[in-house]
C-alpha cells in the first residue's frame, strides 16, 4: 500500500532516500525547524545540521506507514526509518504551509 503525501512532505521523504542534503533542506521554509524528542532546531542551518547528525549522515531510509490530515495544514505521519541510526517506527508531526515544512516535530507520539 502506497501512502500518498503532500508534495513538501514528499520532497522530505524523496531527498532522504536519495541521500539528496540540499533537498532535504530546500523542503523546509527558511525559518522551519526541527524538534526531535525536545531537542529543536530551527532555520536552514538547524534542519541542515539534523540531516548531518541524524538522517541522510546515518544514512536514513525513510518509509511512510500511514498519514493522518490533522486540519490546519498538520499531518500525523508513521514513518519507518531504516539505516546507521534509529531503527524503527515512529510518529512524526509535519506543519506545511505555501508548499514548505514549517516543522517536523518528531516524539513518542
Amino acid at each position: 500500500m502506497t501512502v500518498e503525501l503532500p508534495a513538501a512532505i514528499q520532497r522530505a521523504f524523496d531527498a532522504t532516500n536519495s541521500a539528496d542534503d540540499d533537498g532535504f533542506v530546500a523542503a523546509f521554509a527558511s525559518d522551519g525547524f526541527i524538534n526531535d524528542w525536545g531537542r529543536q532546531l530551527n532555520g536552514s542551518d538547524g534542519v541542515a545540521s539534523w540531516n548531518s547528525t541524524d538522517n541522510i549522515g546515518k544514512q536514513a531510509t525513510w518509509e511512510a506507514l500511514s498519514i493522518e490530515d490533522q486540519g490546519h495544514g498538520k499531518y500525523l505521519v508513521s514513518i519507518r526509518t531504516g539505516g546507521n541510526g534509529y531503527n524503527g517506527v515512529s510518529p512524526f508531526v509535519f506543519t506545511v504551509a505555501d508548499d514548505k515544512i514549517q516543522s517536523m516535530v518528531i516524539s513518542a507520539g
